[in-house]
């Protein structure tokens, strides 16, 4: 089967990165393709339509063209920005949590249908005017994730650090959002 070279899918942006002087490179989650990264170009002018979609955790249609290194896209349409998570630093926090540990565990190409509805429902959680239990909403979806991936098994609970240390252990890195969030919640 030949693959098209254009594609449309919704995607939960991750993470951004500037490129050059005028690009960002953005790494979204779909649900058809799993992880990808994926270059947009001209986005970093004053005048670009497509910069205010491609913030980070915010659900957008896009459509893109398969490149050599890089998929490019070409338009982008907002679904959600979670507008309500936007003005909560602590909810903020929790949400970059939510993407770093997508971005971290999964890797690019590989389809992951259960962990961006997964996802989806995380970011809409976050996304109410509540603010309670919101460190319960960072464990359990971790818990989750770990769970749907495989790497603990489905009902085994890991609570605080050694959640954390357990991540770690199979990213080979270390996490950055925690460190964020203790300081969010401690102020």
């Amino acid at each position: 089967m030949i693959e098209s070279r254009i594609y449309k899918a919704l995607a939960i942006v991750l993470k951004r990165k500037n490129y050059r002087e005028k690009d960002r490179i953005i790494t979204g989650f779909t649900k058809e393709y799993g992880k990808i990264r994926l270059i947009a170009r001209g986005v970093r002018r004053i005048n670009s339509r497509r910069a205010p979609f491609l913030e980070i955790f915010s659900q957008v249609a896009i459509v893109a063209h398969r490149g050599k290194v890089f998929d490019s896209i070409s338009e982008a349409q907002g679904i959600s920005d979670f507008g309500l998570l936007r003005q909560d630093l602590k909810k903020v926090g929790i949400a970059y949590l939510l993407c770093e540990l997508v971005d971290a565990l999964l890797a690019e190409k590989q389809e992951h249908r259960d962990v961006y509805g997964l996802l989806l429902r995380a970011l809409n959680s976050l996304n109410t005017k509540g603010t309670s239990r919101l460190h319960q909403t960072g464990r359990k979806f971790a818990l989750e994730l770990l769970w749907d991936l495989g790497f603990l098994p489905r009902g085994h609970v890991l609570r605080g650090s050694i959640l954390q240390d357990f991540i770690e252990n199979i990213t080979e890195k270390r996490l950055c959002s925690p460190k964020l969030i203790r300081q969010l919640f401690n102020t």
